[in-house]
């Protein structure tokens, strides 16, 4: 038995399978009581790094049943014992389910180790040619078209890249609704099956974006990235007047 309980939020690889960390395969190997989004997916994880799962309790842990999941879980908490937060892939509670459980083990007093790993949120970002220095993330926009125009025109005027998460499915819909709202000219980036052998950037203006899309259906988990509005500030000032010094910089 442990000599105090854990809750470890473990990230997973998005694809490739290369990018598990030592520690997540050290953490997966010694710890007995796993909660997965999927927990198929889970002993494939295993399999796949040639940990046995024999001797694991694996637990659904997936949207449909997470409140009660996470009462049943803080109980374990109860007796000592350590539990590993596993999402299908990548890392928990990003779009995926997890925060009830952590805010459980927290009312309980038990510590939080999150064990970092492959994300396509940052993935995305890196590869993108966006800017990087401020962004936000806004997971998968409404399915309803009235909550979803709501949310875009909310955005059209932030400075930051902002980043979605969508369904090749529906970016037919939501691209034509951002070059609409947002101007077709505004940079874009769509990043596909990120890590994984037909991994692809599409660096593009919205409306070029909208129109690829529409002539080549896409398939395979997708991130879409905006870039933010330009800087009023700078619209305002000349192109050639440097910024002040900063009386408070090293050199």
């Amino acid at each position: 038995m442990p000599a105090e309980p854990c809750l470890y939020i473990l990230s997973t690889p998005i694809g490739n399978l290369g990018d598990i960390s030592r520690r997540a395969l050290e953490t997966l190997a010694r710890v007995r009581i796993l909660a997965a989004e999927d927990t198929r997916s889970a002993r494939r994880l295993l399999a796949a790094y040639n940990l046995s799962a024999e001797g694991k309790l694996l637990i659904s842990y997936g949207e449909h049943n997470e409140a009660a999941r996470a009462a049943g879980l803080a109980e374990m908490f109860t007796r000592g014992e350590e539990i590993v937060l596993l999402s299908e892939s990548g890392t928990p509670l990003v779009s995926d389910p997890g925060y009830r459980l952590v805010q459980a083990a927290l009312a309980a007093g038990v510590k939080i180790v999150p064990i970092p790993g492959p994300s396509a949120l940052l993935a995305a970002l890196a590869g993108s040619g966006l800017p990087v220095h401020s962004f936000s993330f806004h997971g998968f926009p409404s399915k309803k078209p009235g909550a979803r125009l709501r949310l875009l025109e909310s955005l059209k005027d932030r400075e930051e890249t902002l980043i979605f998460y969508e369904s090749p499915q529906r970016l037919p819909k939501i691209l034509p609704e951002l070059a609409n709202i947002f101007g077709a000219a505004r940079p874009a980036c769509l990043a596909r099956e990120l890590t994984k052998v037909h991994e692809t950037f599409w660096r593009l203006p919205l409306g070029q974006l909208s129109e690829r899309v529409a002539r080549e259906p896409l398939r395979g988990q997708c991130t879409l990235l905006v870039a933010g509005a330009q800087n009023r500030r700078d619209q305002s000032e000349s192109p050639d007047q440097p910024d002040p010094p900063d009386p408070d910089a090293c050199s």
